[in-house]
């Protein structure tokens, strides 16, 4: 049987689908503020929901007993508790499922030979970056389950970075297989664009920071943080020493956020640029051409869900067009490599 076939291609693609379909549920949960509903953590019977009244009971009166209850929620009934629990619930659930895609397949494609060796050891490689970030996923969980009634930011950060990062993978393998007989082009936008990768994930970074620390809910103004403000004074005031002010002050956190995208258009206008005067294939031009169209879009998204102190609605779509950005700064990237 022929090793890399396309069934080998759907599975991972299928991977992807179900990658962004976690973010885009992790993305609801975190705005919903549902994801400290569910305080323990069991693999198996995890699965199944409260199915009755002293299920559903039992699960509130184990929530009332961590500090977002005690300190936040304390006036939840038992309908605002089954609306939060939802979100978590189905996020873990999506997690566990992914697991299985990634890992069935994986056995049988093992088993019978499907698989070249490349290609074993780089899903090996993704089967464990699945299972950190299940890891990371309960380690977030936990920094919210002590004192303060919110999960640590950097935890956050480091939950949803490596699920970007093990997408961008899966989408790397496949194109891997979808084109086997690549060719280096272009050496200097090939490095551009990877600078443009590395700025971009840093940039999801932040993203994830001004999720943790809820840093959109402040200066909704645009282009100044404040009227006739372009930095305001909170920047650089807010905590002592000052570096700390851009990895854990909110207004020091969403300043940076604000002009990383800045760098991000920048560099994407400097690749489309630059790229301008090469001979291009037809999938680096499309690579090209949808780098430029989706920073566009992901700009005025974070523009629009920072003026309208992030609608749960624009805040996914807002990650959404994060994914989408990375996904097409991957391809691009690929077109580019040998």
């Amino acid at each position: 049987m022929k090793k890399d076939n396309k069934k080998v291609i759907y599975w991972l693609l299928t991977g992807c689908l179900l990658i962004f379909i976690m973010v885009v549920v992790g993305g609801i949960t975190r705005l919903t503020h549902s994801g400290l509903s569910i305080s323990n953590y069991k693999l198996i019977s995890g699965t199944i929901p409260p199915m009755n009244d002293v299920e559903w009971n039992a699960a509130f009166d184990l929530y009332k007993q961590y500090p977002e209850y005690q300190k936040l929620n304390n006036q939840f009934t038992l309908q605002d508790f089954k609306d939060i629990y939802f979100w978590e619930w189905l996020h873990r659930v999506i997690g566990r499922f992914i697991g299985l895609v990634f890992f069935l397949p994986f056995l049988y494609f093992l088993i019978t030979k499907q698989l070249s060796k490349a290609t074993i050891k780089k899903s090996i490689i993704l089967l464990c970056l699945g299972a950190f970030q299940g890891f990371l996923g309960w380690y977030m969980v936990k920094s919210g389950l002590v004192d303060r009634p919110d999960v640590s930011h950097y935890r956050l950060a480091a939950h949803l970075t490596t699920a970007f990062i093990t997408f961008a993978y899966t989408f790397w393998v496949a194109l891997d297989i979808m084109f086997p007989n690549k060719k280096e082009i272009h050496k200097r936008l090939r490095n551009i664009i990877r600078i443009g990768l590395i700025v971009l994930l840093l940039q999801i970074v932040y993203g994830a920071f001004v999720a943790g620390l809820d840093s959109g809910f402040i200066h909704n103004h645009w282009p100044m943080m404040s009227e006739g403000k372009f930095i305001h004074e909170t920047v650089y005031i807010e905590q002592s020493p000052l570096y700390r002010n851009f990895i854990e002050g909110r207004s020091g956190v969403q300043f940076v956020h604000r002009t990383l995208a800045y760098v991000v258009v920048f560099l994407i206008g400097l690749i489309w640029y630059k790229a301008k005067k090469q001979p291009l294939t037809p999938f680096q031009q499309k690579g090209i051409n949808s780098l430029l169209i989706l920073v566009s879009i992901q700009f005025l998204l974070g523009i629009f869900t920072l003026v309208l102190a992030v609608p749960v609605w624009l805040g996914v779509s807002h990650q959404v067009g994060a994914f989408f950005l990375l996904s097409a700064m991957t391809f691009t990237l690929h077109r580019f490599s040998r």
